[in-house]
């Protein structure tokens, strides 16, 4: 098996196949795989899954267990609280994370159990073709047969362009988004995460990942949705400045926001994108996971855990039948992934709510939408 991507979903993937029976090898275009990124969330189903692959302690030692979403105006006005993993009643915790680390302990794992060659660094997807037996995927100066490939390689996927050329430009919510880590005491009791709207729809979030590192996003629409511009900025430097310009004069209480936001060594800018679900993701012995599968919104907090989800869904089916459980893992995640794609752009539709009652409906209607409750106790 070969999975191009070394990034959660494709780490993840090799993982749930070797311990499938499968020999897997990942691929990644970049040379060196460092600590990179910021903070993400992962949902107890998808800590469910990293804990079945026995990273449940390892896990735990890089998190902070989330006990709560705290929603609040731009004063700090408490409007809705939802307890969240344990607390919440589900069967494992939810996490807070740096990507980075979360990214590096799935990378040792891999090397530990697959072997120090499993992961191939520098080396680039350039094409790949098929047949009844085998896919041949092209790298610069090289061609390696497998029995099947997996396309892990992320929002800008090279192996998705080339099983769906005509898939045209992301889509935009029109919303512009920075984010950003700093050090910070503790807010709250310190294992909460802070979502604060204020006029325009303008909202901020912000979560622990670490004993004294504060992660925070902000969102500011700019534009109605649309195609994404050519032009559009990825992953670019943002600067304090011009987060401080919409959010300077908020004040939430012990989450002092100038100070966060000013403080972060590095602040990321990119726009808040998504695709219309895919009517099939692969074609015969190649398919998608994660990102490049079912880019969504991150407003549920979602995309990790889904290309977690789709990892063990792939092994489950490819052991079941290979290399027919392609088609099978295929069927049960589209349909599923679908369902979190349109749930997170009605959560970001719907965003506005001020009143505890509808802050109520919307997060108990995301949690049916997107499966969440069918993994509680």
């Amino acid at each position: 098996m070969l999975i191009a991507g070394a990034g959660i979903g494709g780490l993840t993937a090799a993982l749930t196949l070797h311990a499938a029976g499968f020999e897997a090898t990942v691929i990644e275009a970049v040379r060196e795989l460092r600590p990179l990124g910021l903070g993400i969330n992962l949902l107890p189903h998808a800590v469910g899954e990293l804990t079945a692959l026995g990273l449940g302690d390892d896990l735990a030692r890089i998190s902070v267990a989330t006990a709560e979403n705290v929603y609040c105006d731009q004063s700090g006005k408490v409007l809705f609280t939802e307890e969240r993993g344990l607390a919440g009643g589900y069967r494992w915790p939810q996490y807070s994370v740096h990507r980075g680390r979360l990214q590096s302990l799935l990378l040792a794992a891999v090397h530990d159990r697959l072997g120090p060659h499993a992961v191939r660094t520098g080396t680039r997807l350039l094409d790949f073709e098929q047949d009844a037996d085998a896919v041949r995927v092209r790298v610069p100066g090289a061609e390696i047969e497998a029995a099947a490939l997996v396309g892990a390689d992320g929002l800008h996927s090279a192996v998705r362009a080339r099983l769906h050329p005509d898939q045209g430009p992301l889509l935009w919510s029109g919303v512009r988004m920075w984010r950003g880590a700093a050090e910070a005491r503790p807010f709250l009791g310190g294992r909460s995460s802070v979502i604060a709207r204020g006029a325009g729809n303008v909202e901020l979030v912000a979560y622990p990942i670490g004993p004294s590192l504060i992660n925070w996003v902000a969102l500011v629409p700019v534009a109605e949705p649309g195609p994404l511009p050519g032009d559009a900025n990825w992953n670019t430097p943002g600067r304090a400045e011009e987060v401080l310009e919409h959010f300077g004069s908020w004040d939430l209480g012990r989450l002092d926001l100038p100070a966060l936001i000013g403080n972060s060594p590095t602040i990321l800018e990119y726009p808040m994108v998504d695709r219309d679900p895919l009517p099939t993701w692969g074609e015969g012995r190649v398919t998608l996971l994660g990102d490049a599968a079912h880019p969504m919104y991150p407003v549920g907090a979602n995309g990790a855990s889904q290309a977690i989800v789709d990892a063990r869904v792939l092994a489950e089916q490819l052991a079941l039948d290979f290399p027919r459980g392609l088609a099978a893992y295929e069927k049960a995640r589209r349909e599923a992934t679908a369902a979190v794609v349109a749930a997170n752009r009605e959560m970001q539709r719907t965003g506005d709510a001020r009143s505890p009652e509808e802050l109520a409906r919307i997060t108990a209607t995301y949690r049916r939408a997107t499966r969440a409750d069918h993994h509680q106790h």
